[in-house]
């Protein structure tokens, strides 16, 4: 079989070789992982519940082992990789102990039509969902899916990152450790796009996806021919929004800490503010402060994905050009394979460093006449993920996050929604669909069933042939008079 490296983006030294899953690897995964799904289902939610605790507890456990997995493979620092590590386990941790009662067969009520009936409103396991994971963040981006996933009563195959292959081999492995009765209902099959393809084409019962619109597109495509259902998380061009009366320092550090962490490889990053022109000045002052004594390797790693200089410094020379100011930074900051922390200032609504996602340290600070101008840019992208509000009141900055598109909103912080695991995640527009996280991402990844058990004969039965029409037609009568009345 075909292998291939992942190298560190830091170095280029190989830190391991990996086999390229083709269809036939992919089909054996899906079909082996079908099996298991079958026993997996079969389990009452308190056996779910206490595998997934125990693997989630082995993962705690072994926290330093997978963040240098994670740190070599993305470059990013130790602690940021520890820190996505922690993320995950407060996610799996969510999953396992609130699967029950989000998924449980509950009643509902029947209305006066259907008195006769006693409603009840379940769901179940879709089978087995395949899970294509990104680069960025290898562990907790693709465990929002894969956690809620097997919470829900799946099996899950998993194709990590070609960049991140190691990552996704050592959760696949830690849970048949962990579980070692159900090591088969977690997979990964390694490769690139063509391995991608190749699960989505291979007969899963739905696909989640994390990557760019662009090949979220390719998925989609494929997706429809057999009709599988797919979620797709495509990133973002969030947007930060600062009022006249906001604490400037609180904000800066925020928008700093969002648009820098990571190296600015954050789907969720902060990559355009939006601020009141009477603090616009002494912000754009604060930000550069805070991001002028951060060290490209010390406080971020590299770029993990090598073509992703380029884009950044297409961006930024771009919006140079159209006359935009870097008070920090510029074309020169990027340094293979680091790209050192830019600040841009005043850059054209139309530059491709304010409309596309830039995924690198760098964030566009722009002046506007009031919030309601700073609301109407930041619903102006197409992308609508995650945003953020500065305000003097918590209670104002609520009322502007009601009015911005985006999935997520964080009010006086950046990123706050991530670490909330009853929240859901996810966008709209070029930042996809569907939501992972909270009730709503354990619902994603199962299928409604409702039942409806007959308690009594009715006056009028409606579905029998039966029933005299001179009944049937009083029957109906009655309801078309009750639902004109009220």
């Amino acid at each position: 079989m075909a292998t291939f490296s992942v190298r560190s983006p830091a170095t280029g030294d190989v830190l391991g070789e990996h086999p390229v899953g083709g269809p036939e690897e992919v089909a054996d995964a899906v079909v082996r992982g079908r099996g298991a799904a079958a026993d997996w289902a079969a389990l009452d939610w308190a056996g779910r519940r206490t595998r997934l605790l125990a693997w989630k507890r082995s993962l705690a456990r072994r926290m330093d082992e997978l963040a240098d997995v994670v740190s070599a493979e993305t470059g990013k620092p130790a602690h940021d990789a520890r820190a996505e590590v922690l993320l995950a386990l407060v996610h799996l941790d969510w999953a396992a102990r609130n699967a029950r009662s989000v998924l449980r067969v509950r009643r509902v009520p029947s209305g006066l039509l259907s008195a006769h009936q006693r409603s009840f409103l379940g769901y179940r396991p879709l089978g087995v969902v395949g899970v294509i994971g990104p680069w960025n963040y290898p562990v907790y981006t693709p465990m929002g899916s894969i956690g809620y996933a097997l919470a829900a009563g799946n099996a899950v195959v998993h194709k990590p990152s070609e960049l991140t292959a190691g990552t996704g081999v050592f959760l696949a492995s830690s849970f048949a450790d962990a579980v070692p009765d159900c090591a088969g209902l977690l997979r990964t099959v390694t490769g690139p796009g063509s391995t991608g393809r190749a699960l989505a084409e291979g007969g899963v019962d739905k696909l989640a996806f994390t990557g760019s619109p662009g090949t979220a597109r390719q998925v989609a495509e494929v997706c429809a021919r057999s009709l599988t259902p797919l979620l797709a998380e495509c990133g973002g061009k969030d947007a930060v929004l600062v009022g006249a009366d906001a604490d400037l320092e609180e904000a800066a550090e925020a928008i700093a800490w969002g648009a820098m962490a990571n190296a600015g490889q954050t789907c969720a990053g902060v990559e355009r503010v939006y601020a009141v022109e009477s603090v616009h000045k002494r912000l754009c002052e604060l930000v550069v402060e805070r991001t002028r004594s951060l060290a490209a390797g010390q406080h971020y790693g590299p770029m993990t994905l090598p073509t992703q200089l380029g884009v950044v410094e297409r961006h930024m020379k771009e919006a140079l050009s159209s006359g935009a100011r870097a008070p920090l930074g510029g074309p020169e900051s990027v340094a293979a394979p680091f790209v050192h922390p830019v600040v841009l200032v005043d850059v054209p609504e139309d530059s491709p460093a304010m409309t596309e996602e830039t995924f690198g340290p760098v964030v566009a600070i722009n002046r506007v006449r009031d919030l309601d101008e700073a609301v109407e840019r930041a619903n102006a992208s197409p992308y609508a993920l995650g945003s953020a509000v500065f305000t003097g009141s918590r209670a104002a900055g609520l009322a502007v996050a009601q009015r911005l598109n985006s999935g997520a909103v964080s009010v006086g912080s950046v990123l706050g929604f991530a670490a909330v695991p009853s929240l859901p995640f996810g966008g709209t527009g070029e930042s996809g669909f569907g939501r992972i996280h909270g009730a709503e991402g354990l619902r994603a990844f199962a299928v409604p069933r409702s039942v409806t058990v007959k308690r009594f004969a009715p006056y009028a039965d409606l579905t029998s042939f039966a029933t005299a029409p001179d009944r049937a037609a009083r029957a109906v009568e009655l309801g078309r008079r009750l639902h004109a009345r009220f």
